[in-house]
C-alpha cells in the first residue's frame, strides 16, 4: 500500500471517529445518556386562580401569561417534573421545577471548589411569578440524591407545605422551606406506650423505705425510654404530696415522689382520665395536672379547676409534625364531677362531642391519637363498649386509639374503613405495674408504632406490641420486665 493511500484511509478513520463522536456528544448533551428510571413525561398546570399556564413538553417548559408565551426554561435544562405550589407560605405560588443541567453549580460556587463537575446532575429550581415575567428565587439547587418524582404532602395543619421527594426504589424524604431553600426533615416519630402504672400500697410503701426516688419502677426502660421520640404512660392514680393522703386500693392516693420519678425517667405524655381520676376530688386533679405541667411532662384527659373551659385535645410537635392527643375515661366509679368544671375529667359518654372533638383535632393537627380507659376488668376480649366506640373513632379518622383498664393484653390490630383510612388500635395493653394478685394482670405489653410521612399524608408504617411482665419479688418490691 503506497503512502498516499494510507494517509487518505487514516483521515477518513480519523473522521469517522469525530463525526461518531459528535453523534455521542450531542446524544449525551441531550441527556440520552441520563438514567432510565426517569419518566420525561408531559404536563400542564394552572397557576394563580389561572393566570398562568405551565406547559411540561419535550424536556422543556414554557409559562404562559393571559395565554401569552411568557418564559421558556433554560435550553440546557433538562426538566424532569413541575409542580405550582405556595412553597414558603408567603401566599403566592412559586413554579417548582425538578430538573437536570451539567454541572453542580451555576455561575457562582462555593470558594472551595477550584473547578465544576462536567457532567449531568439532578437540581430543583423555584421561579417566582411577577406578573408578566419569572424570577428566580432558589438555583443553589443540588440536592445529593436521585428523585424519580416530586409532590406536595397532603393533610398537613402545618401552613408551609413539605416537598416530598420519591427516590427510584420508593424511598421518600421531605423538605421544608427554610428562609433560603430546602431543609431535608427527619419524619418518621417513634412512640411508645404504656399501661397502667397502678400504684398500690404495697408499691408505694416499698418505695418510700427502701427507694425515696422510685427509680425502681423505671429502671429497665431506661434505653428504651431514651431511644424513643415520645413516651407515654397511663398515670391511673391521682399525686399527693400529703403523706397522711397516701392510699391504695379502692380510693388511690399516690406519693408525688412517682410523678417525680416518672419526669426523671423521660416520659413526655402522662394520660390520667382513669376511673381513679377523682379519687381525691378536684384538688387531686388540680394538684396532678400542675405537677406534670412544672415538670414538662403533657399531662392528658384531665382540667384543673383553673381551667374552667372544655380542652379535648392537646397538641404535641415532634419534628415539625403536630399530633393532637386525646384521652378520655368510660366513668369516674360514680365520684361526681363539680359543676362548676364539667370537663375536669374527660369522658366518654357523649358520642356527638366525642365526634365534635375529633374533627376539630383532625382540623388542627396532621395526626390524631386517642388513649382511652375503658373495657370489662380482666377480660381478654373486647366488649361490646369498645367495639361500639371503635367504630367511631374509625368514622371520625382517627389515626391511633390505645386502650387501657382491663389490666389485661386485649388484641390489636390496624382497621380500615370504607375510604380507605386506616386506624390502628390497642384494644388494651395491660398494667404496667400493679400488685394485683389476678395471674393475667402480670402481664402487660409495650405499644410501639411509628408515623411516617407518606404522599397521602402521615401514617402508622410500622407497629408491634411487646408483652411486659410484673414480678413481686418479696418485701413490697415489684418491678416489670420485657418478656424476651
Amino acid at each position: 500500500m503506497n503512502k498516499t493511500k494510507l494517509t487518505k484511509r487514516v483521515l477518513l478513520s480519523i473522521m469517522a471517529l469525530a463525526g461518531a463522536g459528535a453523534v455521542l456528544y450531542l446524544l449525551w448533551s441531550n441527556g440520552s445518556f441520563l438514567p432510565r428510571w426517569i419518566d420525561w413525561g408531559n404536563k400542564t398546570l394552572s397557576a394563580e386562580s389561572g393566570t398562568y399556564e405551565i406547559q411540561l413538553k419535550n424536556k422543556h417548559v414554557t409559562v404562559l401569561y393571559e395565554a401569552s408565551p411568557i418564559w421558556h426554561s433554560p435550553e440546557q435544562v433538562l426538566v424532569q417534573d413541575i409542580l405550582s405550589v405556595d412553597i414558603d407560605d408567603d401566599s403566592t405560588e412559586e413554579l417548582i421545577l425538578l430538573c437536570w443541567k451539567i454541572g453542580r453549580y451555576g455561575t457562582h460556587r462555593p470558594f472551595w471548589v477550584e473547578k465544576d463537575e462536567r457532567k449531568w446532575s439532578q437540581h430543583i429550581f423555584v421561579y417566582e411569578y411577577t406578573g408578566e415575567a419569572l424570577r428566580p428565587k432558589w438555583m443553589s439547587s443540588y440536592i445529593g440524591l436521585d428523585v424519580a418524582h416530586m409532590s406536595v404532602a397532603k393533610r398537613s395543619a402545618i401552613p408551609t407545605r413539605r416537598l416530598l421527594l420519591t427516590a427510584p426504589d420508593g424511598t421518600l424524604s421531605s423538605w421544608i422551606w427554610n428562609s433560603w431553600g430546602f431543609t431535608g426533615e427527619d419524619t418518621d416519630i417513634t412512640f411508645t406506650v404504656f399501661g397502667d402504672n397502678l400504684i398500690h400500697e404495697p408499691i408505694y410503701r416499698y418505695g418510700l423505705h427502701h427507694d425515696e426516688d422510685f427509680c425502681f419502677l423505671f429502671e429497665n426502660f431506661r434505653d428504651i425510654l431514651r431511644q424513643t421520640d415520645v413516651a407515654v404512660l397511663n398515670q391511673e392514680t391521682p399525686l399527693t404530696d400529703n403523706p397522711l393522703q397516701y392510699s391504695g386500693y379502692p380510693r388511690f392516693a399516690t406519693p408525688v415522689n412517682v410523678g417525680q420519678a416518672i419526669a426523671d425517667a423521660g416520659f413526655d405524655v402522662v394520660t390520667c382520665a382513669t376511673n381513679h381520676a377523682l379519687d381525691l376530688g378536684a384538688d387531686g386533679v388540680h394538684f396532678t395536672k400542675e405537677f406534670f405541667a412544672s415538670h414538662d411532662v403533657l399531662c392528658l384527659g384531665i382540667q384543673s379547676a383553673e381551667e374552667p373551659d372544655d380542652c379535648p385535645y392537646r397538641i404535641l410537635v415532634r419534628n415539625g409534625i403536630r399530633f393532637a392527643l386525646l384521652n378520655y375515661t368510660y366513668g369516674t366509679n360514680g365520684m361526681k364531677l363539680p359543676e362548676e368544671t364539667p370537663y375536669m375529667v374527660h369522658l366518654l359518654t357523649d358520642e356527638a362531642k366525642v365526634r365534635a372533638d375529633i374533627a376539630k383535632a383532625r382540623a388542627d393537627a396532621d395526626f390524631v391519637i386517642l388513649f382511652v380507659h375503658w373495657g370489662t376488668e380482666y377480660a381478654a376480649q373486647p366488649d361490646d363498649f369498645q367495639k361500639t366506640w371503635a367504630q367511631i373513632f374509625l368514622d371520625s379518622k382517627a389515626d391511633v386509639v390505645v386502650g387501657t383498664h382491663p389490666h389485661t393484653l386485649q388484641p390489636y390490630e390496624l382497621l380500615t374503613d370504607e375510604d380507605g383510612h386506616e386506624m390502628l388500635i390497642y384494644y388494651s395493653i395491660g398494667n404496667f405495674i400493679s400488685a394485683q394478685n389476678e395471674q393475667s394482670c402480670i402481664k402487660g405489653g409495650m405499644a410501639s408504632f411509628t408515623v411516617s410521612l407518606t404522599p397521602d399524608g402521615y401514617r402508622v408504617t410500622e407497629y408491634s406490641l411487646q408483652p411486659l411482665t410484673i414480678t413481686a419479688h418479696g418485701g413490697g418490691k415489684y418491678t416489670t420486665d420485657l418478656v424476651e
